[in-house]
């Protein structure tokens, strides 16, 4: 049995209710595909407030948040197919998916929207040297153990990594009870925004140290400690410095990767930077039809901007699969000289005005931000601290764009 929808998303996380909503407002008949028993996402899991104050003018939980999309895609006409799990993406946007209560089902759409998400990076992944012992989870994972299942994953606590995930978790653990004794982060800096080092560091009392690693996990069968070390400037620890700390679980929040399995073999245009696929101003990648949002696409630091972002690929989705969606000459846009990257990478020249996202490779005050189109300046602005951790973003208007546009600081 072959089902025809205009627009299917998949992802029923922010990303994926909030494009799904924008397909459906624009006049698409629209579906959710969702692996989980319930919309929502990681959201579900985010019982801790800073969500909402840029969209809905409001601050509030994460859980807070996803229910107020869940209920605004159960007011429409939207079909939501629950425990979906997609097998595949073809090129003919024919989707794939298995569920139990529809068993093995091919969706023909007009257009897809890719709302996966990410994944968090494992021990293995970063190749953890020591033993293997149990007690040691990723950010994510505890957080769900802990608010959802209701289980403290430890007593004496370790974090490495500072990504936000980890550094709301320091001060999750904290007010569970448990003892946070130290957070590692091998670069200079912090990748996670400053308002929770200041939340969740600062205001609880748990160190943080910058440059330094874990050189060893020991324990058997359960870990009993580790020893780290400070870095030098080429990212290796030094040894003679190594200290010892006793925990009984070591939380890893050392990264995210977007969930772009499906793309495989299509031969989409991916970003060796953001690990997402390349993208123009609607969100389009270069798989005609298939549109990419949220932290698929590149991770994001406000959900926020994510539903933002996710409101374009719905609503250009939607445009798409009625033939509305018109294409013309593109232009390429180009990260250097400090801005690790820019997004989207591609611009129709034509009318309008368009917000370019971008993130730096480093922490820098006082720096200018420039955006350069045939070596001529059509944006400028000085920013007072410009750091990883944190997205930023820049509008400059379609009109003035002949050629290429390079983004890049200038010192």
């Amino acid at each position: 049995m072959l089902l025809n929808y205009d627009v299917v998303i998949i992802g029923g996380g922010p990303a994926g209710m909030a494009a799904a909503i924008a397909a459906h407002d624009s006049g698409a008949k629209t579906l959710i595909l969702e692996r989980d028993v319930r919309l929502g996402g990681i959201l579900n899991q985010c019982i801790h407030q800073g969500f909402g104050l840029h969209y809905f003018g409001e601050e509030m939980t994460g859980t807070e948040y996803a229910e107020r999309f869940r209920r605004e895609v159960h007011k429409r006409d939207i079909d939501v197919m629950l425990e979906a799990m997609v097998l595949s993406l073809g090129e003919a946007r024919i989707v794939t998916a298995l569920s139990p209560e529809r068993g093995l089902v091919k969706v023909k759409a007009g257009a897809v929207v890719l709302a996966m998400g990410c994944r968090e990076r494992t021990a293995g992944a970063i190749a953890l040297p020591g033993t293997r012992p149990a007690g040691i989870y990723t950010a994510g994972m505890a957080q769900k153990m802990c608010n959802i299942d209701g289980y403290l994953v430890g007593r004496e606590v370790v974090i490495l990594g500072s990504g936000d995930i980890g550094l709301i978790m320091a001060r999750r653990m904290t007010t569970e009870g448990a003892k946070v004794k130290l957070v590692l982060e091998l670069m200079p800096y912090s990748s996670g925004l400053k308002r929770n080092i200041v939340q969740c560091l600062d205001d609880y009392g748990i160190p943080i140290k910058y440059s330094h690693t874990i050189t060893r996990v020991v324990g058997n069968p359960r870990i009993t400690g580790i020893y780290y070390a400070p870095v030098g400037e080429d990212r290796r620890p030094i040894l003679s410095e190594e200290k010892f700390v006793s925990c009984d679980a070591l939380l890893l929040s050392v990264g995210l990767i977007p969930e772009n399995d499906l793309l495989g073999g299509l031969g989409v245009e991916m970003s060796s930077v953001t690990n997402g696929a390349c993208v123009d101003e609607n969100r389009m990648t270069s798989l005609k039809g298939v549109f990419s949002c949220g932290n698929v696409l590149h991770v994001h630091d406000l959900v926020d901007n994510v539903s933002r972002e996710a409101e374009i690929a719905g609503r250009a989705a939607a445009s798409y699969a009625k033939g509305d969606l018109k294409s013309g000459e593109g232009v390429c846009v180009c990260a250097k000289d400090g801005v690790r990257y820019a997004l989207p990478q591609r611009l129709t020249k034509g009318e309008g005005k368009v917000k370019i996202f971008f993130r730096v490779d480093g922490v820098y005050k006082g720096a200018k931000l420039v955006a350069e189109c045939e070596g001529r300046q059509i944006f400028a602005k000085k920013f007072a601290v410009l750091a990883p951790g944190e997205m930023g973003d820049i509008e400059i208007d379609k009109a003035g764009v002949d050629g290429d546009i390079v983004v890049r600081l200038q010192r």
